[in-house]
Order: structure tokens, then C-alpha cells, then sequence
């Protein structure tokens, strides 16, 4: 669904912390913090993961599932233009 990598670049992007995301997807800091020490894809409850790429979406943000078309292939993270 979601890389711990994934999730730090959409950060990034976003210019928000941990913290602030955890507000923005109504989770704990703790949770972000075990989401992002993850190898690889994200485990955890399935309704808090979609929380997580719900409020990265709502915030612009566009996850590139593997497989899915881009430049380079692999995983990735992208901001949508117009936000």
C-alpha cells in the first residue's frame, strides 16, 4: 500500500512533521514514528494506513504504487500540480 520511504518523502513534499501529520490523519506521533521505522511496505492496521495516504492525498500528494507508470519505474511520490 504504502513504503516507510513513501511516506517520509510525502513528507517532505509537504514540508510537515511527524506530528503534523499525525493530526492531519487523526493518529498518535507514535504510530507515524512505527509506520516510518518500517522496512519496506508500511504494516499496521489497515484503517489507520488508509488515514495515513488519505490525509497525504487530501494534502496533494500522489503515491505511485509499483508498476504504475513514472519516468523512472519503481516506487515513488509526486505532488499533483495545482496545490
Amino acid at each position: 500500500m504504502i513504503t516507510s520511504a513513501q511516506m517520509r518523502a510525502a513528507r517532505a513534499l509537504l514540508d510537515i512533521d511527524q506530528k503534523e501529520l499525525a493530526s492531519r490523519a487523526g493518529l498518535s506521533v507514535p504510530t507515524i514514528q512505527r509506520m516510518e521505522s518500517s522496512e519496506g511496505v508500511v504494516r499496521g492496521v489497515v484503517d489507520s494506513l488508509a488515514k495515513v495516504v488519505g490525509a497525504l492525498e487530501a494534502a496533494g500528494v500522489e503515491l505511485i504504487a509499483a508498476g504504475a507508470a513514472s519516468p523512472a519505474g519503481g516506487r515513488g511520490v509526486r505532488l499533483r500540480g495545482g496545490g
